[in-house]
């Protein structure tokens, strides 16, 4: 898989409170944007770009891109599994998951 279009680490475990930072390393634009429907349902969505659900991220990518060293960060309080997605690069696998416990 190429390096720009992965999430590195693509799959981390966190304690509840912790706050992960994402950070895009690669002159290619990309998002992070949590699957609605796989996240704790009492859950806080998130999203580059701040959008409150995936179907306004989705409408706006662009709003949501993260530019070369560009960081989002999301402070994730329930505990359960978050997947989320790069939404330009989807349909390339750039996926990944964040476990809360």
């Amino acid at each position: 898989m190429n390096e720009d279009f992965a999430f590195d680490p693509e799959t981390l475990t966190v304690n509840s409170g912790t706050t992960v930072r994402w950070v895009n390393d690669s002159s290619v634009k990309h998002t992070v944007t949590a699957y609605e429907d796989e996240i704790p349902t009492e859950a806080e969505y998130f999203a580059s770009g701040g959008f409150e659900s995936e179907r306004a991220a989705r409408n706006n990518v662009s709003g949501g891109l993260l530019a070369a060293e560009d960081t989002y960060e999301y402070t994730f309080k329930a505990a359960g599994m978050y997947q989320y997605v790069c939404i330009p690069h989807e349909s390339s696998g750039m996926t990944g998951t964040v476990t809360v416990e």
